[in-house]
This record gives structure tokens, sequence and C-alpha cells, in this order.
């Protein structure tokens, strides 16, 4: 393949260019942004989950306590309307008199055990609610931090994709001065090995930095100069400059 040795070393800077979309392109997807967006998806939803958890917790205890309420009331209801019973003189007879005060000691017992009752409900309550605020304040802080880290990776992109937009820009510009057939066989290596062409430089690939031999270097000087070289060792397009040593 031949072509101008002007064309030739455009090619460099395609690279150049080349190299730089790559850096954008590796900035893009290792931004530290990802990774913290990651973890804290992750850690909301895990917060998230504990919060449904702790309402719903929250949410039996509460039932709970107002069932066992309930209960006290109705063992008071019916203690009261014993104890008003026996206190209108109404009961006379010893046997029964001995049964209603019995019974309105065994409900007054009854009571006793349901308040307490009650009243470890109501704790148990008041820690499962406290469980929940700090939930809840973790998952909001979480949320908060997640959302800002969102921002930071959404301005981080719109950076990268900016910078992006003009080194493509800038590409289009320098790839109109290459021929057609070599900057598709460029293009073919670029797939191929990443770098499409390589600056001889003091007797040395800068593609694969092997330093080409003395037989190499002799067949490079005595080629013409539009001639389109090949490094031997990675087979990148070989450019010739000031500083090939030549």
């Amino acid at each position: 393949m031949k072509a101008a040795p002007e064309a030739q070393k455009r090619l460099l800077d395609l690279a150049e260019l080349d190299s730089v979309i790559d850096r954008l392109a590796h900035r893009r997807r290792t931004l530290p942004e990802l990774a913290e967006i990651d973890e804290r998806s992750k850690s909301y939803a895990r917060l998230a989950t504990q919060v449904i958890e702790a309402e719903t917790e929250a949410g039996d205890l509460a039932r709970e306590q107002t069932k066992a309420e309930s209960d006290v009331d109705a063992v008071r209801t019916r203690a009261d309307r014993d104890q008003k019973r026996l206190d209108s003189g109404a009961v006379t007879s010893p046997r029964d008199l001995a049964s209603l005060q019995s019974e309105i000691a065994s409900l007054h017992k009854r009571q006793g055990d349901l308040e307490e009752v009650v009243l470890e409900i109501m704790e148990r309550r008041e820690a499962a609610d406290s469980k929940v605020g700090d939930l809840v304040a973790k998952r909001d802080e979480e949320r908060a931090a997640l959302s800002a880290a969102e921002d930071r990776r959404d301005a981080a992109l719109n950076e990268i994709e900016k910078e992006a937009g003009e080194v493509q820009a800038r590409r289009a510009g320098v790839a109109g001065d290459i021929p057609a057939d070599l900057l598709k066989l460029y293009e073919k290596l670029r797939e191929q090995y990443g770098v499409g062409a390589a600056m001889l430089h003091g007797g040395r690939c800068q593609g694969c930095k092997v330093a080409l031999s003395i037989a190499e270097m002799n067949r490079i000087k005595a080629a013409p100069h539009d001639e389109v070289l090949r490094c031997e060792e990675c087979r990148r397009i070989l450019v010739r400059t000031a500083e090939s040593g030549l």
C-alpha cells in the first residue's frame, strides 16, 4: 500500500485522539461514583426492607396492645358490675356472697395480670417504634447520599460526554485528511490491537516497544517514503518521522 508521508503522519494524530477517546471510555466505566451508587443502592434496599419489617412488628404490637387493653376493660367492667351487686345488698345468701366475693377477687387478680401484660407489650411497642424511627432515619440518610452520588455521576458523565464530543469532532477532521484505503487498514488494526499505528522512534516501535533489528532498520531505510510499513512484531502501521533514527 502506498500513501503520502504526510498522510501517514496524520495516523499518529488519529491514534493520539483515539487514545484520548479510549481513556474517556475507561473513565466513564470506572467512575468512583458508579461503585458508590451500587453499594448505596444495596444498602438502601436493605434498610427499606428492615423498615418494613420493623413497621410490621410495631403494627402487630399495636394490635396486640389494643386487644390486651380490651381484655382489661372487659374484666374491669365485670368486676365493677359484681362489686356494685355486692354493695347493693341484693345478695343475702352467705354462700352466694362468698361466691361473689371470690369471683371479684379472682377478677381483680386477672385484671392485675392483664395490666402487667399491657405494660410489657407497651414496653416492647415503645422499643419497636424507636427502632422504626432509627431505621427510617438511616434509610432516608442513605437515600439522600445515594441521590448526591447520582448527581455527581451525572455531572461527571456530562463532562466526559462533552469532552468526547469535542475529541470526536477533531478526529473526524483528521480522518478526512487520510486516504480511504489507509484509514480502512488503520481502523481494522485498531479493532484488532487497540492501536492501529505507531511511530518508529529511535529504532523502536512505539506500539509494542520492541527495538528493531539492524536488518529490519536497513529494510525500512531502503523502502520508498510513500510505502506503508508494518511492524514485524505487533503488525501495526509503522510511521516514519524525523525521530525514527533512520
